[in-house]
């Protein structure tokens, strides 16, 4: 039965263009997942958008010469050309600087602070002494004064794991320019954690066996040093605080990371509004069956394993205070958390700075989009932290893309289409062809077992054994060598292409622009797997920017083995993937910095 899927994929933040690093936690991974429950034939709304508010947004503008809005403008479009190219089928991208966001998050404030779990407390805020600006907590690092970690920032402790205030840190510094920050009074809205606690526990207990372990672990630890958290900062730049008296001040914003997490919602909003049915959002959204499933880097944890269920039950009225659901009513909670770990570069932390890093728009420039996918799917940090390197890149391109797979759609092509002009008819099968074409339809239920509990790396894998075992049995069966048996060639090379085209839709999640190929190569007709594509919209202060969007429920891809259209005129292939030149790892070594 179908069932409403939400898949929530972090918001990248519109400093910068960002690096695969990146993509490799919330953008691949989420694609995947999404392609794979599309196909299964359940309804799903993936969305995110550009993340734009905050003091980092600020501080890199003043170094470009640009207004924060202006900055966001340009890597708002940046970051969309960037995961468009890289395929990702997003419902809706957006972004949070949009007139829907700022009344979705003004919404959810509300609703909290009638439930009782936002107050205003007098606190102590970070600010630069030489600008006079507030210092975001994740920009001030020090000792943590728990486990003694040198490096941990204003908000959290990388080390411990403790959620830390700046001022708790031992030896603060500005990440921005070095100097040590100087701490005032001023007021700020706390949304209520402690309130959760009990709740949270428990919601979180009942996740044991479906969330990856690290991830549980981590919020369960968590739930021991809960403490109100400020929901506001000093800043004219993001969403202004909805309550008289405070609406009008030109220097409260609510805290980027408030607003972030609620960009889930409005971004669904948005969304149903542009479909032409404003109400759709509500079936993934408040359908007691509808899934949820939040993606993100395991820096992010935090904020969807406990601060934004906690918002969503003070919303709902759940919390110690009980209380009544906002006007937009009652919202599901994440079905799942699915967090990557980190990915590294040769050994080392990404930096901007120190140029150890690859841009997105960089690697599609010189390398196929879906060589990426497949190396994120396979290598990539699903459950540890994970090192890309240029010869393991070159080495998967070259060994399983173009050797493995590639090489089996090449020579299956080829022959029929040199033989027989077509996709030939089966005739007698042997013992050998019933067990090469089990074995393919074996593989549709493992790997979707895998693709549902976000086992993409198993996945991927189950699915290229099916590869290995067809270029077994071509090799054994040797078509190439038979010279009296056109029936007999016919049967091997229906085989071998029904498992190509059984392969490909395996792999569809993963690969879908080398998928739509094969697609097209055997016969398919329209589309097979929905590509995203980049609109212009305007938003209601006529203010016009890129969405990333795209009619995916249109292409045939269905997760099932279907037969191969026999007679179907073949042509000879082009290759599929680009055999990549050893030199290539030298030269991308040369690029990143010391």
């Amino acid at each position: 039965m179908s069932q409403h899927i939400l898949t929530a994929v972090a918001w990248p933040y519109a400093n910068g263009p960002r690096h695969i690093g990146h993509v490799s936690g919330f953008g691949v991974p989420s694609d995947v997942f999404s392609r794979y429950q599309r196909m299964a034939g359940n309804k799903v709304l993936m969305v995110s958008g550009t993340d734009e508010h905050g003091t980092p947004i600020q501080v890199q503008a003043d170094k470009e010469g640009l207004t924060a809005r202006e900055l966001a403008d340009r890597y708002n479009r940046v970051i969309v050309e960037d995961l468009q190219a890289l395929g990702l089928s997003y419902d809706l991208f957006t972004r949070t600087t949009t007139e829907n966001h700022y009344a979705v998050t003004q919404e959810i404030f509300k609703g909290l602070h009638a439930n009782g779990y936002i107050f205003p407390q007098t606190t102590m805020g970070a600010i630069s002494p030489s600008t006079g600006r507030t210092l975001p907590d994740r920009y001030i690092e020090g000792t943590c004064p728990i486990c003694g970690y040198e490096s941990a920032r204003g908000d959290q402790c990388d080390n411990c794991g403790n959620q830390l205030d700046p001022i708790q840190l031992i030896d603060p510094v500005s990440k921005v320019n070095g100097e040590t920050p100087i701490f005032v009074e001023t007021e700020h809205f706390m949304l209520d954690l402690p309130a959760f606690a009990e709740v949270l526990a428990s919601w979180l207990s009942s996740k044991e066996g479906d969330w990856r372990p690290n991830v549980l672990k981590f919020a369960l630890n968590m739930l021991g040093d809960m403490h109100p958290r400020a929901i506001s900062r000093d800043l004219d730049w993001g969403v202004p605080i909805p309550l008289e008296g405070w609406d009008d001040q030109a220097n409260k914003r609510l805290y980027v990371w408030f607003d972030a997490v609620i960009g889930y919602l409005s971004a669904s909003i948005e969304w149903a509004r542009r479909s032409g049915d404003p109400e759709a959002w509500r079936r993934w959204w408040q359908d007691p069956e509808a899934l949820g499933y939040y993606f993100m880097g395991k820096d992010n944890i935090v904020f969807h394993a406990e601060i934004w269920p906690a918002m969503l039950l003070g919303y709902n009225g759940q919390g110690a205070r009980d209380g009544e659901p906002g006007s937009l009513g009652a919202l599901n909670l994440p079905s799942e958390v699915v967090s990557s770990e980190f990915l590294t570069m040769e050994g080392r932390k990404f930096s901007s700075s120190r140029s150890v890093v690859i841009y997105v728009r960089d690697f599609l420039e010189r390398y196929d989009a879906d060589a990426l996918r497949y190396y994120i799917a396979v290598a990539g940090p699903e459950n540890q932290d994970t090192d890309f390197t240029w010869s393991e890149f070159l080495n998967r391109n070259n060994g399983e893309l173009v050797a493995a797979w590639g090489n089996l759609v090449n020579r299956s092509i080829s022959m029929a289409a040199k033989n027989f002009g077509v996709i030939p008819e089966a005739g007698e099968l042997t013992d050998a062809d019933r067990a090469m074409l089990e074995r393919s339809r074996a593989a549709f239920p493992k790997v979707a077992v895998e693709f549902e509990h976000c086992r993409f790396k198993n996945a991927t894998n189950e699915a290229f054994e099916v590869i290995r075992e067809a270029n077994r049995y071509l090799a054994e069966q040797e078509p190439w060598k038979i010279k009296d048996d056109p029936a007999r060639v016919k049967t091997i090379l229906h085989v071998a292409l029904q498992v190509v085209d059984d392969a490909k839709t395996l792999l569809t999640p993963v690969l879908p622009n080398s998928s739509n190929k094969i697609y097209a190569m055997l016969g398919g007709t329209g589309v097979w797997t929905g590509m995203p594509e980049i609109q212009e919209v305007t938003d209601d202060d006529g203010r016009t920017y890129p969405i990333i969007t795209g009619s995916y429920d249109d292409g045939a891809a269905r997760w099932e083995s279907s037969p191969i259209r026999v007679g179907f005129p073949l042509a000879p292939p082009t290759p599929l993937f680009v055999k990549l030149d050893p030199k290539i790892v030298e030269e991308e070594l040369a690029r990143l910095g010391e």
